[in-house]
C-alpha cells in the first residue's frame, strides 16, 4: 500500500528562492510536480528541486463542465502522467486502480479507454499527494525580474506576485520568488464573436453546473448546440438523454459530424519521438503536419458516438417524435436571452431560409483558445524572443528563448507551443515524457547556475536546498 497523503490545506511554500513555480496545477503541471518528486526522492536532500504551484480554483479539477455520466477518454490509459517516462511510477493509472481495488474489474473490460469520470479521480488522487506544495483559490497577477545588481543588471530570480482569485477584498499574498516559472495556465473557452455568455447561453465548459441549475419545467423544451467537434456531439447526446421532454437541435455549418482518425498509424503524431521530429522540422513541413492531421484532434468526433447518434435520429423517424434535429450545412445568426430563455435564428447555408428557435438555452461548443504567456510577464515579455510571425521562440525543452540578460528560467507548457512542439502541445499524450525532460533541464541549467556562482570572485555564499514535501506514495 502506498503512504499516506499529504493533506496539508492549501500549503504554504517555505521561504527563500524556490527553484520552480509553477502557474496553474492541471494534467500539465502535476505531471512535472511527479517528474520533480521522483527526483528528490532519488536524490539526495542538497539536490532536491524546490517546487510550488499556484491554481485559481479552489481544487484540483480537470474540465469538471465536462465530466458527462458514461463518456470515455479519447486516449490510452497508459498515456497517464507517468507511465511513457516510468512504468514502474506509483503514480500510474494501473497503480491507482490497485490502490482503489479496481485492477481486476478494469481489466476484465477488456478496454484501453476508461471513463472520464475515472480518469479525473486519477488525476485528483495524484494530485492529493501534492497538497502542501499548491497554493490553490490564487492567481498570478504578474511576473517581474529580480535584478542581481541594481538597473538592468542579470536576472537570475523572478518574483511572482499572486491575488486572491475569488476573494477581491482580500490583501495579496505574499510573492514567490523562483530560479524558473512554469507558464501552465490551460485553454480559455471561446465564443463566436458578438456572443456574450449569460444565464441562458453557455460555453459547454460550464454544460453540467449550468444544467444543474435549471429547475422546474422547461418553458419552450428545446435547446440549441451549436458546434460539430467531439464536446458538441456530447453535449447534444447529454441534454438528449438528460431532458427526455425536450428537443435537442445540433448546429453547425458542415454537412455531417466528421470522425476522428484514430488508425493506428496517424496516431503516431501523438507519439514522444514525433515532437522530436516536428520541433526540427522546417516550417512550411510543421504547417502542413498540422494541416493533415487536424482531424486527429480538431472538430472531429468519435465514430462509435456519430453511429450512436445517428441511429437515435433514424430511430425518431421511425417513431414520429424528433427530439434530436440535425441542422446541418447551418448557422446561428441570432441569439437574443430574454427571461426564460432565448430567441435564435438559424439561417440555411444553402438555401438562406431562416428558422426561429425557442430555447431554454443555448450551449456552445466552440473550443478553446490559447492564452498568450506573455499576458503575465508584463516588462519581461520585451526580454522573450520571438519568431519572424511574432509567435514565442521555444527551445526543445519548452524553455523561452530570451536576451542574455534573462538567465532565470521561462517555461511554457501548452497550446502555445503548438507551433513548435505539435498537435500534442495541448493533450494528455506526451506529458509522461515531456515532464521529464522539462525536469531534466531544470536540473541542468541549474548546475550552470552553480559553476557560475563558483566562479565569482565574491559571490554569495549558497542557499540552503531544502527540499519542500512532495510526494509520499512508495
Amino acid at each position: 500500500m502506498s503512504a499516506p497523503h499529504a493533506h496539508a490545506g492549501s500549503g504554504e511554500p517555505s521561504p527563500g528562492v524556490l527553484d520552480l513555480v509553477g502557474i496553474g496545477f492541471g494534467p500539465a503541471n502535476l505531471a512535472l510536480a511527479i517528474a520533480v518528486a521522483e527526483h528528490n526522492a532519488a536524490s539526495a536532500a542538497h539536490d532536491g528541486l524546490r517546487s510550488a504551484f499556484i491554481e485559481r480554483q479552489d481544487r484540483f479539477s480537470w474540465h469538471p463542465g465536462m465530466l458527462l455520466e458514461g463518456a470515455t477518454m479519447q486516449v490510452s490509459f497508459l498515456k497517464d502522467l507517468v507511465t511513457q517516462r516510468n512504468p514502474s511510477s506509483p503514480y500510474s493509472f494501473l497503480h491507482y486502480l490497485r490502490e482503489h481495488g479496481r485492477l481486476a474489474d478494469f481489466i476484465n473490460q477488456k478496454t484501453f479507454f476508461p471513463t472520464r469520470v475515472e480518469f479525473h479521480d486519477y488525476l485528483r488522487w495524484c494530485a492529493e499527494d501534492f497538497t502542501a506544495q499548491t497554493v490553490y483559490g490564487t492567481e498570478v497577477t504578474g511576473i517581474r525580474p529580480v535584478p542581481d545588481t541594481p538597473g538592468d543588471g542579470p536576472v537570475d530570480v523572478l518574483e511572482v506576485a499572486c491575488g486572491p482569485a475569488r476573494e477581491p477584498g482580500r490583501d495579496r499574498d505574499r510573492p514567490l520568488r523562483t530560479r524558473n516559472v512554469m507558464l501552465g495556465t490551460g485553454l480559455r473557452p471561446r465564443l463566436p464573436e458578438g456572443v456574450r455568455a449569460g444565464p441562458r447561453i453557455w460555453h459547454n465548459s460550464e454544460l453540467l453546473h449550468r444544467t444543474r441549475a435549471l429547475t422546474g419545467p422547461l418553458r419552450h423544451r428545446r435547446f440549441a448546440v451549436v458546434g460539430a467537434g467531439q464536446s458538441a456531439a456530447e453535449v447534444a447526446d447529454h441534454l438528449h438523454r438528460a431532458f427526455p421532454g425536450a428537443q435537442v437541435c445540433a448546429v453547425f455549418t458542415r454537412y455531417g459530424y466528421s470522425p476522428a482518425d484514430d488508425s493506428p498509424f496517424a496516431n503516431r503524431i501523438f507519439d514522444p519521438e514525433a515532437v522530436d521530429a516536428f520541433f526540427g522540422a522546417p516550417e512550411e513541413v510543421k504547417r502542413g503536419l498540422l494541416d493533415y492531421h487536424g482531424n486527429t484532434n480538431y472538430s472531429v468526433v468519435d465514430g462509435e458516438l456519430i453511429e450512436q447518434l445517428y441511429r437515435t435520429v433514424y430511430q425518431e423517424k421511425v417513431t414520429g417524435t424528433e427530439r434530436l434535429r440535425i441542422l446541418n450545412a447551418s448557422e446561428l445568426t441570432g441569439v437574443a436571452e430574454q427571461p426564460d430563455g432565448v430567441r435564435a435564428t438559424v439561417r440555411s447555408l444553402l438555401t438562406g431560409a431562416t428558422e426561429p428557435l425557442l430555447c431554454d438555452a443555448v450551449v456552445y461548443a466552440t473550443g478553446y483558445r490559447a492564452a498568450d504567456p506573455r499576458e503575465l510577464l508584463g516588462a519581461l515579455g520585451d526580454e522573450c524572443l520571438t519568431d519572424g510571425q511574432g509567435r514565442l521562440r521555444i527551445g526543445r525543452d519548452h524553455r523561452i528563448a530570451t536576451t542574455s540578460r534573462v538567465r532565470a528560467g521561462i517555461y511554457v507548457q501548452g497550446a502555445a507551443t503548438e507551433h513548435s512542439h505539435g498537435i500534442t502541445s495541448s493533450l494528455l499524450s506526451t506529458l509522461a515524457v515531456r515532464s521529464g525532460e522539462i525536469r531534466d533541464s531544470l536540473l541542468l541549467h541549474g548546475a550552470e547556475r552553480a559553476v557560475r556562482a563558483d566562479r565569482a570572485p565574491d559571490g554569495p555564499p549558497p542557499e540552503p536546498a531544502a527540499v519542500l514535501p512532495a510526494g509520499h506514495r512508495s
